[in-house]
C-alpha cells in the first residue's frame, strides 16, 4: 500500500516514491512527470498545505483556462494530430483542437501553464506566431497566470519570494 507521498500533489497520480523526487520542508515528494515536479516547485503552496488551512490542490480545486495560439503558419493535418496527441500527454491539458494556424487549448492553470503549453508546441517544431502583437499578449497571459496562481497559495507570503 502506497503512503500520501506516493500520490503526486499536483496531479494526484499514484507514483513510484522515487519517481521525480524531490525534498521540500524535510519531507519527500515524487511526481509523475517533470512537468507536475516543475509545478511544484514553482509553487508549492498551491499542492500542500499549512496547518490549519488546505491548499487549493488539497480541497479539490481546478482553475479552467481556455487560450488559443496562433502559429507563424498553418499545420498539415498529419502535424495537427502530432501536436494535438503531444500537447494531450501533457498533465491538465483537458481538450486541444488544432484548425490550420489556430490551437484551441483548454487546461487547468493548477497543473499546466501558458508557458508550459508554449514550450512543448516549440519541442514539437511547431512555430508561435512571432509578431509583436501576439509576443506581448503571450507576455501579458503568463504574468496574468503568475499574479493569479499567487493569490491562491496558502501558507507563507507569496509575494515575499
Amino acid at each position: 500500500m502506497m503512503d500520501a507521498r506516493s500520490i503526486d500533489p499536483v496531479c494526484g497520480m499514484r507514483v513510484s516514491p522515487d519517481s521525480f523526487a524531490i525534498e521540500h520542508l524535510g519531507i519527500r515528494y515524487a511526481f509523475c512527470s517533470q512537468q507536475c515536479q516543475d509545478r511544484f516547485k514553482a509553487h508549492p503552496h498551491l499542492y500542500i498545505g499549512v496547518p490549519g488551512e488546505e491548499a487549493p490542490r488539497q480541497k479539490g480545486m481546478s482553475v479552467i483556462k481556455q487560450r488559443r495560439f496562433r502559429l507563424d503558419q498553418p499545420l498539415t493535418d498529419t502535424e495537427a494530430t502530432s501536436l494535438m496527441d503531444e500537447l494531450g500527454d501533457m498533465m491538465g491539458i483537458e481538450h486541444v483542437d488544432v484548425a490550420g494556424d489556430t490551437i484551441a487549448i483548454t487546461y487547468d492553470l493548477l497543473q499546466a501553464t501558458a508557458e508550459q503549453i508554449e514550450e512543448r508546441i516549440g519541442q514539437t517544431g511547431a512555430g508561435l506566431d512571432t509578431g509583436l502583437g501576439a509576443r506581448l499578449q503571450r507576455g501579458f497571459i503568463h504574468n496574468f497566470e503568475e499574479i493569479e496562481v499567487r493569490s491562491l497559495e496558502v501558507g507563507p507570503d507569496p509575494w515575499r519570494a
